[in-house]
């Protein structure tokens, strides 16, 4: 068998079907017999409220029924192929008014919800809609030139990042195919995250192995959860487990593939590398024969991981949205530099576009580090000084203090969009996670405008040590490391008045970055930060700040998500809360 992990893109179903039929040749050609491809495959994935729309779940069944005869054309009718696609499942729902006794035995008793009235009935979150006509998450086996059978995903997550209870209507049977006389298991997803369900009813059936369907995003640390997952699924059903997971970038989510699989006794038996598409091909012993050795691919290092995550999610950002080139500001400053780095390292040095942009405040060496950086990786590096600008506005404002100072940084903000406007690039904002937590940024300036910000969620404490990687990794491969030393090395600064440093307004950024960590990914209140040993005034500090700049937040591009709370997708706070920690 194989595990075709790919990148798919949401609403592209021709595009999809297309890598559908390519990666089932490449996996032909390798002698697999049965093909497993990701959770949504067909559609991409989250497809979120365009399940809700009949014409595009036409339209994915339409094109799944072509892909079956067109992988039959290609000589491939033979080979049992596992894609993910919406389905959908019509059920009757009582009239209002109708009671139980009446409306039960009688046919005229119930309708079908017409789908205009489903959509807006879902998204007014109405409960009577979770009856109707509604789409499903489903597995879908082609084979023969057809669609041969299909299971639709028993458990919803409404989680985290995940809307899909909202969405989905949970399927209720069991799913087990035949392929080449052994018979295999299908479930997806959260279906291996939740004891009992599909799973808990595999041993039953005698399965030789079970296939996972997956579209589960990237985060720190997640990978050996997902491996010990499997590994008691794998004891559940006394077979292994092949664990097929999606990879590429979609929209703030980021999908690693990592694909594996695990035989019964928890023991890791092949996987397919990180952040790439991959055929990982593994043969399914004979029964009573030892298990089967495939490749398996070497760990990341977590900060060679986090990078490759952001990389991929700006790079799809910018394909998938149409764009082939990107713009920033390059003030010299650590975030500026590793995101250009990252920009450069996402769709090519050449089609990055840095714009410094000196101000009366801004030092010789931030600007020379600008230029450095721009030449180490060839970007198209250009110099627009901002001062007569910011005169002009002067001139009509007559603007002091912190006015005066984000005056300066908005001005680089128009600038970039002016230049984004005219010549087509996307704009991408290098502000970090740490900046955006406590609000220390001026909204609408070269730091957090623009279309995508790839350090999001990207504290400032691992922006350096993702530089400090970056660097070490082009040593290590002969190269000249990209990011100038003294970007790395000196303090922060904004450089908006003389001798500005961020210091000035926040705590050491270890220190800060510690009680961000605690306050926001891990929900700890002031009663545990203090009891942590953190001083009264930096708890406070911190935690004003953060509560307080919830609406620059809400502003904010979108980011790729790369740990276990990201602002955003899974922190849903209101913009405005008369409740403060007490």
């Amino acid at each position: 068998m194989a595990a075709a992990q790919i990148d798919t893109c949401v609403g592209d179903l021709a595009g999809n079907a297309s890598a559908v039929l390519e990666w089932t040749r490449r996996a032909a050609q390798a002698g697999a017999q049965l093909v497993v491809f990701p959770e949504m495959t067909l559609t991409g994935y989250p497809i979120e409220d365009l399940a809700l729309r009949a014409s595009f779940r036409r339209a994915a069944q339409e094109t799944l029924e072509q892909l079956a005869r067109d992988l039959a054309a290609d000589g491939l009718g033979d080979v049992a192929v596992l894609v993910g696609s919406v389905g959908e499942r019509a059920s009757r729902r009582r009239r209002p008014g109708a009671d139980d006794a009446a409306a039960a035995p009688r046919e005229s008793g119930t309708e079908l919800l017409p789908d205009s009235e489903l959509v807006g009935d879902v998204v007014a979150g109405r409960p009577e809609a979770r009856d109707a006509v509604r789409p499903t998450n489903d597995a879908v086996l082609l084979r023969g030139g057809r669609v041969e059978t299909r299971y639709s995903k028993h458990h919803l997550p409404n989680y985290g990042v995940f809307d899909e209870f909202r969405i989905f209507a949970p399927g209720d049977e069991i799913c087990v195919i035949d392929v080449a006389d052994r018979r295999i298991g299908v479930v997806i997803c959260e279906d291996i995250w939740q004891d009992g369900g599909p799973v808990s009813l595999m041993d039953e059936r005698e399965v030789a192995a079970l296939v996972v369907l997956n579209g589960s995003p990237f985060e720190e640390g997640k990978g050996h959860v997902r491996a010990e997952l499997a590994a008691r699924r794998a004891a559940e059903v006394d077979a292994p487990v092949v664990y097929v997971n999606l990879v590429g970038g979609q929209d703030d989510l980021v999908f690693d593939g990592g694909s594996f699989v695990v035989d019964r006794d928890g023991s890791l038996l092949a996987s397919a590398p990180q952040l790439v598409e991959h055929l990982l091909v593994w043969e399914l012993a004979d029964e009573g024969e030892p298990a089967q050795r495939g490749p398996v691919a070497p760990p990341l290092h977590p900060d060679e991981e986090t990078y490759r995550a952001v990389v991929a999610g700006l790079r799809a950002y910018v394909r998938k949205n149409g764009f082939r080139t990107v713009t920033l500001g390059l003030s010299g400053g650590i975030d500026s530099a590793l995101t250009a780095v990252i920009a450069a390292d996402a769709i090519g040095g050449e089609n990055v576009v840095g714009v410094s942009m000196p101000s009366a405040f801004s030092s010789d060496h931030s600007k020379d580090d600008a230029a450095d950086l721009a030449q180490r990786i060839g970007a198209d590096y250009r110099v627009q000084p901002i001062a007569g600008v910011v005169e002009a506005f002067q001139r009509e404002l007559a603007l002091e203090g912190v006015a005066e100072e984000n005056l300066q940084a908005r001005v680089r903000g128009v600038v970039l969009m002016g230049i984004s406007n005219r010549e087509g690039h996307l704009v991408i904002a290098p502000g970090n996670k740490s900046e955006l937590a406590t609000g220390y940024a001026t909204i609408y300036d070269a730091g957090s405008i623009g279309g995508y910000a790839p350090l999001k969620d990207v504290d400032k404490s691992r922006v350096w040590a993702l530089a400090r990687w970056r660097n070490d990794h082009a040593i290590d491969r002969g190269e000249i490391p990209p990011i100038p030393e003294s970007s790395i090395t000196k303090p922060p600064s904004a450089e908006l008045r003389p001798g500005q440093l961020d210091q000035d307004s926040l705590p050491p950024y270890a220190l800060l970055d510690e009680v961000l960590d605690a306050y926001v990914e891990h929900a700890e209140g002031r009663a545990e930060l203090l009891a942590r040993g953190f001083d009264p005034a930096v708890v406070d500090r911190v935690l004003q700040l953060v509560d307080r700049a919830e609406w620059k937040r809400r502003q904010y591009p979108p980011g790729p998500k790369v740990t276990a709370l990201a602002f955003g997708r899974d922190r849903r706070l209101p913009i405005t809360s008369r409740w403060r920690e007490p």
